[in-house]
């Protein structure tokens, strides 16, 4: 594998994040950051030319049911229990 030396600037990455770091943050992070796009680039040599893409791995295709309509509960039956109803409709206490 071929390593390609990268030269990561920690403080303006951590600057758009908004992450104070000190000096020794930011070369530890340097080290790590580098080494985890050194192992990611070992996908650069995985030879994919006749590989198709993919979108999902399961073979399920349109997992859905039928929608039925079905009777649903009436107003009065709805607003039956509530505690309090105006001009048929449940009346709560404001949010604002």
């Amino acid at each position: 594998m071929q390593s390609k030396k990268t030269t990561l600037n920690v403080s303006h990455i951590a600057k758009l994040a908004n992450l104070p770091l000190t000096k020794t943050e930011e070369e530890l992070f340097s080290k790590q950051l580098s080494s985890t796009l050194s192992y990611v680039q070992q996908l650069d040599e995985v030879a994919t030319k006749d590989i198709e893409p993919i979108a999902q791995v399961t073979g399920l295709i349109n997992v859905f049911r039928e929608d039925n309509i079905t009777p649903g509960l009436s107003q009065e039956d709805a607003l039956k229990n509530a505690p309090e109803q105006y001009k048929g409709f449940f009346k709560v206490k404001s949010i604002f």
